[in-house]
């Protein structure tokens, strides 16, 4: 295990567990951050990976993430997050395997709250419950917090562009501002429908050629290749797919004037923030501009939140921007270390 102390991205973790039920074949990581501020919360996502070892790895940086992303957003929880290995590119999670992350997120004793993330559903988390109570993103009735975090996710990040396009181009709403949105799943699918909506001019991507194809006809927008969105030149590039998309090579491509987008952990290395400053570009770390999700599930958990609660902190994330570009600005340090920065004192002072 002395290996996993030394993979880069295990940052004093807690606790980092491994399971296997050979009976469904489930194998699960759920690595527990911090639990310094509450318990652990951070969704699981269901995925392919070529290799164990960077599933391992996406469970540390993604926990990590959430424990700077709880703090930051003022809720008291801290961060962890699972990972559940799919054996293939597009295989299908069964009700045991369900049952059995269940168990497995049972027997941390309430350290660790999970909620859905890439490849999973409030439908998945039903099933779940009924193994543990740790679960946030149930269904719920109208007016109340909970269910599905997609919506809530790209509310957040709408609001957060439009801060983005304040600050750095002056204008008061996102019409006529050209966006490029890379992924159109349930968090990029609804922030470009917020956006067409206020009369701005998108360019859209995603793996799924069906999906954006759809949603281009929908809004009226132009489509980019998954390998191109990152270089159009337009007024905002918005990642809201998988993450560690912004590369030394793909931030030298970027044509834009601002990066604000929801992808968890878009920055592939540490100084790959420093590489956006120095360009010149308005970056809106991940973990602030994305918070509305957790801000639902988490009220939802905590059962200390309406909607309209819900929707008021949600509300907040904007002047939590400014905050770090402000900062960034008076101190020329790239917002990703002012965010992290902020986060660790927030979580040292408890």
């Amino acid at each position: 295990m002395s290996a996993l102390w030394n993979l880069p991205d295990f940052d004093a973790h807690e606790g980092v567990h491994l399971f296997h039920d050979a009976k469904s074949g489930l194998r699960a990581v759920i690595a527990v951050h911090s639990t310094h501020l509450g318990p652990a919360a951070g969704g699981a996502r269901y995925w392919h990976y070529a290799d164990p070892t960077a599933a391992v790895t996406d469970a540390l940086r993604l926990s990590r993430g959430m424990s700077y992303k709880n703090a930051m957003a003022g809720l008291p929880m801290g961060g962890g997050k699972a990972v559940l290995l799919a054996e293939a590119p597009g295989a299908q999670k069964s009700d045991a395997q369900l049952a059995a992350f269940g168990r497995a997120v049972d027997s941390l004793g309430g350290r660790y709250v999970t909620a859905e993330d890439v490849g999973m559903s409030d439908a998945d988390m039903v099933k779940i419950c009924r193994e543990t109570r740790h679960v946030a993103g149930l269904p719920v009735g109208d007016g109340a917090a909970g269910g599905d975090p997609g919506p809530y996710t790209a509310f957040g990040i709408y609001l957060g562009v439009c801060a983005a396009i304040r600050r750095a181009l002056g204008k008061d709403s996102p019409r006529g501002v050209h966006i490029a949105i890379q992924g159109c799943g349930s968090v990029g699918g609804g922030l470009a429908r917020r956006l067409a909506a206020d009369g701005a001019r998108l360019t859209l991507s995603d793996v799924n050629a069906e999906r954006v194809g759809a949603l281009a006809f929908e809004l009226g927008a132009e489509i980019a290749a998954p390998d191109a969105i990152a270089s159009v030149a337009a007024d905002v590039f918005s990642p809201n797919a998988l993450g560690a998309g912004l590369t030394e090579a793909s931030i030298a491509a970027l044509q834009v004037p601002i990066v604000a987008g929801g992808a968890n952990n878009q920055l592939a290395r540490e100084a790959d923030g420093q590489r956006i400053h120095d360009r010149g570009i308005l970056f809106a770390p991940d973990y602030v501009i994305n918070a509305g999700g957790i801000i639902n599930v988490a009220l939802e958990y905590l059962g200390q939140g309406t909607r309209a609660e819900v929707e008021e902190r949600i509300r907040c994330i904007p002047d939590r921007l400014e905050q770090v570009w402000e900062e960034s600005a008076l101190a020329n340090r790239p917002a990703s270390m002012v965010a992290d920065a902020m986060a660790r004192q927030l979580i040292a002072r408890g």
